[in-house]
């Protein structure tokens, strides 16, 4: 198998895969025991009030996962499995990190930046307009959007977005890669982000890796590693769940729910909804090497009725949870512009809620919404069965996807 090229599916298998919003999900129950596949034991929890429990009890975190006498969770490494990152570390040390930079993602902050990336959308719009059908929406839309905007709130004009997708699919590896193409990999993105900082510390600006520096600076105790962890970690996450989730929204619109489309267009209420619900019971990626959002527990914790052991491996399913038939009654065909029945967890919950999903939101409402009103007529080119995924990620995406109108 070549590591280079198997995100794209090359490496590690053709079967037609289906699409995301057509994954079965683990059947709600109570808590059971199951397996990751580095052989560690894993509670896997699916229903909607036990995986808020999971996400939300003090009980469970994230630092048990990676303390020294924890077992491996995962093949390969990845950005995500730093220790001392925003995502691994709990408490009042987590409290601290997170304030550096949760100012510029509250819905306020979000909403002052809502006429430019209306602009941008308008202007990826025009020229895959310019270009004419067929057209790989991917290549067109749904990835040089995300990037433009995370670029432009961290200063980063310009950035190679070759070079932001290699480290993007090595960042979120599971089998796409060995674990020394992911340490290369992660090795020259840190690089990156020390220069970014450095650059930044010379000449400060109008921006959020700036805004971080000024704060870690009145904070004092935050590390150099972890501000170089944080900012990268910004760059992956700032594009690539964007990129991913609208990517597989177009999947789903244009194929299964071309009904939907007219709506879509009518005014930016329907998309504010809509999104809302491809959010809910579209997941990021399959569950084959991450069955949830793990946690550990650092005591016994009941969870459904389930004594779980102190030193447990949890994995809250949030695919599972948004689509429990005891919370969620319908399905996109029938819900897609209805209110949510009850929270979802695509974001997660509790502490290590997702910081950019205001963002997120903003930039789906905008790119669905002004998509389906410039081009009623959209469609896919071709079957579904036919979609070229990329693969061996912890998401799964369209590597391309050929549109016509």
């Amino acid at each position: 198998m070549s590591a280079e090229n198997s995100a794209t599916g090359a490496g590690t298998g053709t079967a037609p895969l289906v699409p995301l919003h057509c994954l079965r999900h683990l059947e709600p129950g109570p808590p059971r025991l199951g397996a990751l596949p580095t052989g560690t034991p894993v509670w896997l929890v699916s229903r909607h009030a036990d995986v808020r429990q999971v996400l939300t009890d003090p009980r469970l975190g994230r630092a048990p996962l990676y303390a020294p006498d924890a077992p491996p969770v995962s093949l390969t490494p990845n950005l995500l499995d730093a220790p001392q990152s925003l995502l691994n570390i709990d408490g009042t040390e987590h409290q601290r990190l997170r304030r550096t930079v949760q100012r510029a993602f509250t819905p306020r902050a979000i909403a002052r930046w809502r006429p430019w990336v209306a602009s941008v959308v308008e202007a990826l719009i025009d020229e895959l307009i310019d270009q004419g059908p067929p057209a790989d929406i991917v290549a067109a839309y749904t990835r040089p959007l995300p990037v433009a905007v995370i670029s432009r709130l961290m200063g980063l004009d310009g950035l190679d977005g070759k070079r932001l997708a290699h480290w993007s699919d090595h960042a979120l590896s599971t089998i796409a890669h060995s674990a020394e193409a992911i340490g290369n990999a992660m090795a020259e993105f840190a690089a990156f982000g020390a220069s970014v900082i450095a650059e930044r510390r010379d000449r400060p600006g109008d921006d959020l890796v700036s805004s971080l520096l000024t704060a870690a600076a009145e904070d004092g105790s935050i590390t150099e590693q972890q501000l170089i962890t944080l900012v990268i970690g910004l760059v992956v996450a700032g594009h690539e769940t964007t990129m991913t989730t609208l990517g597989n929204a177009l999947v789903y619109l244009l194929g299964d729910g071309r009904d939907a489309w007219q709506r879509l267009a009518s005014d930016e209420a329907s998309a504010a909804a809509a999104t809302e619900q491809l959010l809910r019971a579209v997941p990021l990626g399959d569950a084959d090497h991450l069955p949830g959002l793990l946690r550990r527990t650092v005591e016994d914790v009941e969870i459904g009725g389930v004594v779980i052991p102190a030193g447990s491996v949890v994995a809250a399913d949030t695919g599972a949870a948004n689509v429990d038939p005891e919370v969620f009654t319908g399905d996109l065909l029938t819900e897609l512009f209805s209110p949510l029945a009850a929270p979802m967890y695509t974001f997660g919950a509790g502490p290590h809620h997702c910081l950019g999903a205001w963002l997120a939101r903003m930039e789906l409402e905008l790119a669905l919404h002004r998509l389906a009103r410039r081009l009623p007529s959209l469609r896919l080119a071709r079957p579904t069965e036919q979609i070229d995924w990329r693969r061996g990620l912890l998401t799964r995406s369209p590597n391309a996807l050929q549109v016509a109108w």
